[in-house]
């Protein structure tokens, strides 16, 4: 349904959180900017949220309540743009958005797991009713990224996109850094300080990060979003250890979601990685996001500011409010959604990179031979090492870099050192990214 000459935009907002009441101060602040900027009155038809007495710091009562957030979505309500800040990947948002796209109603959403789970199918439905689809908010917050794969790099082949995509993973490895403090004390810190939440597993163990990445794919590289594919690790069992040494051999650990075109196909991939002190991403810190985009024309280009919160999410929502009102349409994920490819998943044991290794073992004669013996076997070449004096307990590091290697040999050769006598502990191990 596309808006005609004139016609005012009429929002319903489902979901008054932290964003949702963020939109609505921009809204009501900027109202006649706003106007300015899109070519139209930009007005509120309807609101919806699970408690209705509750506080959210702005005066909803000028504004029509809806208990159901689809109700806002049917023909009568006058409502022609909805604004999805529910959250989840099913349930109320996805219902919500198939009734919205179906009756050809523009959507706009901060809902990173709606998109990189139901991204196709909500792109066809709104590509055949004529409806609008953005999701600028559902990545890096306040960074443009969407916008700037979509449109900006269009004339672009894309080789690569990579970035630190989570606030919460980034402020967690800073601090850790910074103070040398272990990831379970600084966990707890952050969430003391409002930056982690009370079960932070989405979070720490990747999941935030691999729906984000999951939809960069998908509009770098013309695939349908896949998110059942993609290999994800967190920062759980990132040691202070790792950080300093990390540090001593020229690398500053993060959280990475990665996409990139391989001899193998497309890869992508959650995991922290040891990134050159040198590189845009290794300087990123506390709780900002950053993304490096490689395009075969433009060459790199470094997006960089505030991931989450009120205002930076906000303003990406009101910013696609404002495209919805001035037409600038075209595919919903970048072509077309019946253009889409099925990526075949390349496994991660198959990525050919380089590797950090750390081994604590015991100090004593022929460790070092039986270790070397089998990375000989494995046909894994090492770079650089380092070795430290014993420990208290009588185990030492050793600390190995390696030279390109598939990823399959590194994981045999960490394997058989599990099974070694000297071996103290499991052995941890980093990728390397550029």
């Amino acid at each position: 349904m596309s808006l005609t000459d004139g016609q005012d935009i009429v929002l319903g907002i489902a979901g008054l959180g932290t964003v949702g009441g963020g939109v609505i101060k921009i809204l009501e602040k900027h109202a006649s900017l706003l106007a300015a900027r899109s070519g139209r009155n930009i007005t509120i038809g309807g609101v919806s949220a699970r408690d209705r007495s509750r506080d959210r710091g702005v005066d909803l009562s000028s504004y029509t309540w809806f208990d159901n957030a689809v109700d806002m979505a049917a023909a009568d309500t006058g409502i022609n743009v909805i604004v999805e800040l529910i959250g989840g990947s099913d349930g109320p948002a996805l219902a919500l958005a198939r009734e919205a796209l179906g009756r050809g109603i523009s959507l706009i959403t901060a809902n990173k797991a709606l998109i990189a789970t139901h991204g196709k199918e909500l792109a066809a439905l709104a590509e055949e009713t004529g409806a609008d689809l953005r999701f600028e908010a559902a990545v890096a917050g306040g960074i443009p990224i969407i916008k700037a794969l979509r449109e900006g790099l269009a004339g672009n082949g894309v080789s690569s996109v990579r970035g630190i995509l989570n606030g919460t993973c980034n402020y967690i490895l800073t601090r850790m850094e910074r103070e040398g403090l272990a990831f379970d004390v600084v966990l707890k810190d952050a969430q003391q300080l409002g930056y982690a939440e009370a079960d932070p597993t989405f979070d720490i163990d990747g999941i935030d990060t691999a729906h984000k990445t999951a939809i960069l794919a998908a509009l770098a590289f013309g695939t349908e979003p896949d998110i059942e594919n993609l290999p994800t690790e967190g920062i759980r069992n990132i040691a202070p250890v790792d950080i300093e040494y990390a540090k001593e051999l020229g690398y500053r650990i993060k959280l990475l979601g990665v996409a990139q075109q391989t001899e193998e196909g497309i890869e992508t991939r959650v995991h922290p990685a040891m990134v050159p002190i040198s590189a845009p991403l290794a300087n990123v810190m506390d709780a900002v996001n950053a993304v490096v985009v490689h395009g075969d024309f433009v060459g790199q280009t470094v997006y960089e500011g505030a991931g989450a919160g009120e205002g930076p999410t906000a303003s990406a929502v009101v910013a696609d409010i404002i495209d919805v009102a001035r037409g600038q349409g075209g595919p919903r994920l970048g072509i077309p959604a019946s253009s889409l490819k099925v990526a075949a998943p390349v496994p991660v044991s198959k990525h050919r990179g380089t590797y950090y290794l750390r081994l604590r073992v015991e100090d004593r004669h022929g460790v070092m031979a039986d270790i070397t013996k089998i990375l000989a076997e494995e046909q894994v070449s090492i770079e650089s090492m380092l070795q430290r004096g014993r420990a208290s307990d009588g185990g030492v590091y050793i600390i190995m870099t390696t030279h390109e290697v598939v990823e399959a040999s590194v994981a045999s050769a960490l394997e058989r050192f599990t099974e070694l006598e000297c071996v103290l502990e499991t052995p941890a191990m980093l990728r390397i990214e550029a």
